[in-house]
């Protein structure tokens, strides 16, 4: 059964991997990948944790087994954490933690995978190595969303308003990310004809609503 205060609709993070080849010119461009994956799950939160983990993990396998190594990155939910994969064929170059010393940069890699992930590790496969980290995200499960009150109080509109299944549909019934993508954007629209009917501008409203949208985005503090 689920959780009353859980998220009715949740949020499908559906597993992903993609293959690359270990240069530090690629750094820049698996971290924008990575960025735009977390926003699409509803996980800005953890993208700058995430980031520092995947930089330092890929630069260890540029550093110690080559630059041009064939590599993946595979990012997938275990439970309510975020869970990073590098994998690279050496099986001989294993990851250690190494607090290092004064202003020296050598060893910092895995400590600072350390200082931000909850837990990171080594899995020796038949012909690679898979390094891992995973990282809190605050949900309660796999499919959860993050809190807010914008969040808070969208939801519990859908559930007032009436909106076909939203209402009907027992509480501890999960309703699906598709049902209330729609009921949200009915919800859009019916307001949009109130604005009309009010003799307001829609757009205009659209776009202060984008404006106030952005803004918080870029300050959820």
């Amino acid at each position: 059964m689920i959780d009353l205060d859980e998220c009715r609709f949740g949020v499908e993070r559906k597993a992903w991997d993609l293959a690359f080849l270990a240069e530090a010119e690629e750094l820049a461009g698996l971290r924008r990948v990575l960025r735009l994956h977390l926003e699409l799950w509803g996980l800005p939160g953890v993208v700058y944790a995430a980031q520092i983990c995947v930089t330092e993990m890929v630069s260890n396998v540029v550093r110690h087994v080559g630059p041009g190594t064939p590599s993946s990155l595979a990012v997938s939910m275990n439970g309510e954490r975020l869970r990073i994969e590098v994998s690279d064929p050496d099986l001989r170059a294993l990851p250690t933690l190494i607090r290092a010393a004064g202003e020296a940069e050598a060893g910092r890699g895995m400590a600072l995978v350390d200082g931000v992930a909850d837990r990171w590790g080594v899995i020796l496969r038949g012909d690679s190595k898979v390094t891992w980290c995973e990282l809190a995200t605050g949900l309660r499960s796999a499919n959860d969303h993050v809190e807010g009150p914008q969040v808070a109080k969208a939801e519990a509109v859908l559930g007032l308003v009436g909106l076909g299944a939203v209402s009907a549909a027992p509480r501890h019934e999960r309703l699906g990310l598709t049902l209330g993508r729609e009921a949200a954007i009915d919800l859009i629209v019916d307001l949009l004809h109130w604005l009309r009917a009010h003799g307001c501008d829609p757009d205009e409203a659209l776009d202060c609503a984008q404006a106030h949208f952005e803004a918080a985005a870029a300050d959820p503090a």
